[in-house]
């Protein structure tokens, strides 16, 4: 009987249609069109979550200033299940404010992510780290995600800008 009780708590979540877990998603989805981007602005880098780490095996070296950076790759989203929780920066998680979580870019830093599908875009500030599964390049929150219209297959090729606040030709688009 122990047995089974500490198998049932083992056990993945179920996987629903759509690339969101049953107690994952979506949330209130009448709010989300009118949830403004990021506003970019100059801001101190976080003391802690710039360090070098290790995550799965992996090291990571976070990038220590804001610059040019671009990448294209595959993204994904986070919801409920991680909704209040601690970010990297030490914020707790919201997942309906335009946030991302990037295993290398400065922290916080803003960047603009366009869906390479259908060309949406928004800008978002990059509060956490992540993800760590393989071949995924950044995870936006929900709200993000909805806007630019991936909630539904979970995932989504992208194009990431990091924006310098104040100039360069990022920051004007």
């Amino acid at each position: 009987m122990a047995m089974l009780l500490i198998a049932g708590c083992s056990s993945t979540p179920e996987k629903r249609p759509g690339g969101y877990y049953r107690d994952d998603g979506p949330g209130d989805s009448a709010k989300l069109a009118s949830i403004p981007d990021a506003v970019p602005r100059s801001e101190p880098l976080h003391r802690w979550a710039n360090r070098p780490y290790e995550v799965m095996g992996r090291k990571y070296v976070p990038l220590t200033r804001v610059g040019v950076y671009t990448q294209r790759g595959t993204a994904s989203w986070y919801g409920k299940r991680f909704h209040g929780n601690p970010t990297s920066s030490g914020e707790k998680y919201d997942m309906y404010k335009m946030t991302a979580a990037h295993p290398i870019l400065p922290i916080p830093s803003y960047v603009r992510v366009t869906n390479v599908a259908n060309r949406r875009s928004v800008v978002l500030r990059v509060n956490d780290r992540g993800p760590f599964i393989a071949g995924r390049a950044i995870d936006l929150s929900y709200a993000a995600a909805h806007k630019l219209g991936y909630i539904p297959q979970g995932s989504a090729e992208v194009r990431i800008e990091q924006i310098v606040p104040g100039g360069g030709p990022l920051a004007q688009r």
